[in-house]
């Protein structure tokens, strides 16, 4: 797919399949940050390449050479003036994580940079995520003064609570790759770039010669127990949208925006 200026200015989510095997890329300016747009589109490319027969398996990355994801646009978060509006901005991050559970395909996340807020839960989300050192993950929300309700279910059930309640409260530090690993957030972590692409060549490729009855089954069997997040992620967008509306993240926003080149 050919991407044009105005995609790179204004972020894209764009898919390309070969030998059974779809590669989701998004990208935006701003740290791979995602506003409602391209929420909405990576959940609708992870869906169709999930009902896609001639997929197999599923990548998701982002593009550039630093940032992974950096979660919410804070230019959308600024934005938001209702209750409404803010609930429907998070539902979008609840709609990916539920697109990627949903999915019959295994997905493999390609981490390669920082994660933040709902950065991490996409990692979270994935059934295999493979990462590069350097790759240090956050949860911000508790410091923009809201909370990640929405991915923590997501991160709670691949890392647990005590590894998700570290990152939920110390919403200010930065925990390393092999923090990441050792907790499980990531299966596996590279020390190059190289060593990365080559490990997810080697799983995607072998995935893509496996019997998508046997993984559809066994997905659902790795996946038992969260038949209930459409509506608890929905609970969870709604708690967000409120919470996005305080004099505390409103301050918090004009602050950061103020500290932004222009």
């Amino acid at each position: 797919m050919i991407v044009d200026i105005k995609d790179e200015q204004n972020g894209y989510v764009k898919t390309e399949t070969h030998n059974h095997i779809a590669t989701i890329e998004f990208y935006h300016p701003q740290g791979n940050s995602l506003p409602a747009r391209l929420l909405t589109s990576l959940a609708h490319e992870i869906s169709y390449a999930g009902n896609n027969k001639d997929v197999f398996v599923i990548i998701i990355r982002s593009a550039g050479d630093n940032t992974f994801c950096a979660g919410a646009s804070f230019d959308e978060l600024s934005a938001i003036t209702t209750e409404k509006e803010g609930t429907l901005f998070f539902t979008g991050f609840a709609q990916v994580i539920n697109a990627m559970r949903k999915c019959p395909k295994f997905i493999i996340a390609r981490v390669h940079g920082k994660c933040a807020g709902g950065g991490v839960g996409i990692a979270a989300a994935a059934d295999y995520a493979i990462a590069v050192e350097g790759a240090e993950v956050k949860l911000s929300e508790l410091e923009i003064g809201i909370g990640p309700f929405v991915v923590g279910p997501a991160v709670e059930r691949k890392i647990g609570l005590s590894a998700f309640s570290q990152l939920a409260i110390d919403a200010h530090m930065w925990r390393n790759g092999d923090w990441a690993r050792r907790k499980g957030l990531f299966a596996e972590l590279h020390p190059s770039l190289d060593s990365m692409e080559e490990s997810i060549a080697r799983l995607s490729g072998s995935l893509a010669h496996t019997n998508p009855e046997s993984v559809t089954e066994l997905k659902k069997v790795l996946w038992k127990g969260t038949e209930h997040w459409d509506e608890l992620l929905a609970e969870r967008a709604a708690i967000s949208g409120r919470l996005v509306l305080s004099s505390y993240t409103k301050e918090f926003l004009q602050k950061f925006k103020a500290k932004q080149p222009a």
